[in-house]
């Protein structure tokens, strides 16, 4: 691992590129739409889904202020002297069950520090599904450092893992693959991903296995990252089930593309993750008019959690919507949500 300055990286890319060579690099096929301008993406039996952290960081002040003395909301994550004290990290476990009855297990998102994400791994047996081979692949839903950081926990005992990532991920990113240390921001991954890599591009329908697929969101998001993908899960005779890490391209479009795009979409079931409504302060009308646009799609589960926002968990509750409560235990803040080590079924 070779241990990088913001400035060594610069420089590195202005010399033909050669620190971002990375082998295996294949592009996913989308799926085609029907006749009807949907996209059938299969069904499935079930999803459980555990929460191995939702807690990104301990202290939203520190963690404000550190970005506000860099420079704010626009400036680059990679060059902020984060305090990895601060440190804590998003990452959920699924286990699809297939019409068949066969079980397909994958990570979404790695976490922010290695230490904390390294105790959870072990707390909830991840360490050892990794080892054995059981998880299938790495879902990251975005490059915030807060999900994506933590590359280096699960790499410690699956280096050859595959990993699906949005098209839409910048040099950096692409770079921290390879074990890489970024001084400023203390982001380090010492161990070389030597697995498949597959790149999403925007906009299509990845199936990933009959009744789940992917689909990645362009837009621009703080501090310089790009694109978020998320994914949907068909759950036969329940309906479509939509998960996130941070749902930055908003609720309201995420379901509205199921709605619009894919066959039983128009059947909503659940939501599962972060939804990015209230995660650093009280409620406003923008945030008000998502919140009460969620009733539309009559969901029968809100599995919120992360950065929906406490606020935005409790205007749920005020207008009583589903929302699946937690224990509030190993970090997390509150039980009316789904929490560190907490999990929920759909099916």
């Amino acid at each position: 691992m070779k241990e990088i300055s913001r400035r060594e990286f610069i420089k590195g890319m202005a010399i033909g590129g050669a620190v971002l060579g990375l082998g295996g690099i294949v592009w996913h096929k989308p799926l085609e739409a029907l006749a009807s301008g949907k996209y059938d993406i299969g069904r499935c039996k079930s999803v459980r889904i555990k929460c191995i952290s939702e807690l990104g960081w301990f202290d939203t002040k520190k963690l404000i202020g550190q970005m506000k003395a860099a420079g704010g909301p626009k400036t680059n994550q990679w060059i902020i002297p984060w305090d990895p004290k601060n440190a804590a990290g998003s990452c959920s476990l699924i286990d699809m069950e297939a019409l068949d009855g066969r079980h397909h297990k994958f990570l979404i998102d790695t976490g922010w520090n290695n230490q904390y994400m390294d105790e959870a791994f072990k707390r909830e047996g991840v360490d050892q599904m990794l080892k054995r081979g059981e998880i299938e692949f790495l879902f990251i839903s975005h490059e915030h450092l807060d999900h994506y950081w933590g590359l280096e926990t699960v790499l410690k005992y699956d280096p050859s893992i595959k990993i699906v990532i949005p098209s839409t991920f910048y040099p950096e990113g692409m770079h921290y693959l390879k074990g890489a240390e970024f001084i400023t921001p203390h982001a380090r991954n010492g161990i070389p991903h030597k697995g498949q890599l597959v790149q999403c591009k925007p906009g299509h329908i990845n199936k990933f296995y009959n009744g789940c697929a992917g689909v990645t969101f362009d837009l621009p998001i703080v501090i310089r990252v790009r694109g978020e993908q998320s994914l949907y899960f068909n759950v036969k005779d329940k309906g479509m089930v939509c998960v996130t890490g941070c749902c930055h391209q908003s609720i309201l479009t995420f379901a509205d593309f199921a709605q619009k795009k894919i066959v039983g979409g128009d059947n909503m079931y659940g939501v599962y993750g972060g939804l990015h409504i209230a995660p650093f302060g009280p409620m406003n009308p923008k945030r008000e008019h998502i919140v009460k646009g969620m009733a539309k799609y009559n969901f029968k589960k809100i599995a919120c959690n992360h950065c929906t926002g406490l606020v935005a968990v409790q205007k749920m509750i005020e207008l009583g919507y589903p929302v699946v409560k937690g224990t509030g235990r190993f970090g997390s803040k509150s039980d009316l949500y789904i929490g560190n080590g907490d999990e929920v079924f759909f099916g």
